[in-house]
């Protein structure tokens, strides 16, 4: 059992925790809570961390079963490993997922992405990814700008779709949104300037948004890039909704355009 703070293991829960570089390195991510250690494949839990209360409890058989290497730890202890200010008693430290741009655009699923550029809040690309799983978005597309999508604020936000949803990092937005535009995916970019209603355009085809930061919007290169620049109309004296809201509208836009096709 963990029954110290000073243990190296908790140095190193808490690291993978506070740096996207070492679980980049490590090719690892934290899990934390019962719900997403649930729906985590077995294979690709590398520790299931528990409080000794959590191991005295009943969720303790189901989820311990098929995994390699399971820690408790004192009670006392594990909030040290938690990030949560209300910790379940549970973590789990995960393998990543690893996709290309190729298995981004070359899915069978007819392409509904989401293009992100500069996201840096964990709330709204968390809130992206859970909104894109239930929009039957196809795959997210980012630049390195853009938040850790293993960052574990990020992942709690997602409830989940962090293991379901395709995403990528890619070096340069550019080259990336070339490759998607010849693989024949037409990209709106959604800006201010935008001179087309987004409820005006014909979203059933092979379709990415392009979404950007949450101060600054895309970058004047990347909206020219784009095949059509869409803005969602504002009433009021509000002049633009969030990126994650931003995203939400557009994606469930195709998905009841999409509805209506089949």
């Amino acid at each position: 059992m963990i029954s110290s703070t000073a243990n190296k293991q908790v140095k190193y829960v808490n690291a993978l925790i506070k740096k996207a570089k070492m679980r980049r390195e490590e090719n690892l991510f934290v899990a934390e809570g019962l719900r997403m250690c649930e729906e985590l494949p077995k294979d690709r839990i590398r520790t299931l961390y528990v409080s000794e209360s959590f191991w005295k409890g009943k969720h303790f058989p189901r989820l311990a079963e098929g995994v390699g290497q399971v820690e408790v730890a004192a009670d006392t202890v594990f909030g040290a490993l938690s990030d949560t200010c209300t910790p379940q008693g549970v973590l789990a430290l995960a393998e990543q997922d690893h996709y290309t741009l190729e298995d981004i655009a070359m899915q069978p699923l007819l392409p509904h992405l989401m293009i992100l550029e500069q996201v840096q809040d964990p709330g709204n690309l968390g809130t992206i990814l859970r909104a894109g799983e239930g929009a039957g978005v196809t795959g997210i597309v980012m630049d390195e700008g853009t938040v850790d999508v293993y960052s574990p604020k990020v992942v709690r936000a997602t409830m989940g779709s962090v293991l379901r949803v395709p995403f990528v990092y890619v070096k340069d937005l550019g080259d990336a949104l070339v490759l998607l535009k010849k693989k024949g995916i037409r990209l709106y970019a959604a800006c201010l300037e935008g001179s087309r209603d987004y409820d005006r355009e014909d979203y059933t085809g092979s379709t990415g948004f392009l979404i950007g930061n949450e101060a600054n919007g895309l970058r004047q290169e990347t909206i020219e890039t784009a095949d059509v620049r869409i803005r969602i109309p504002m009433a009021g004296r509000v002049e633009s909704l969030n990126a994650a809201m931003a995203a939400g509208v557009l994606m469930f836009e195709a998905a009841r355009q999409r509805r209506r096709m089949g």
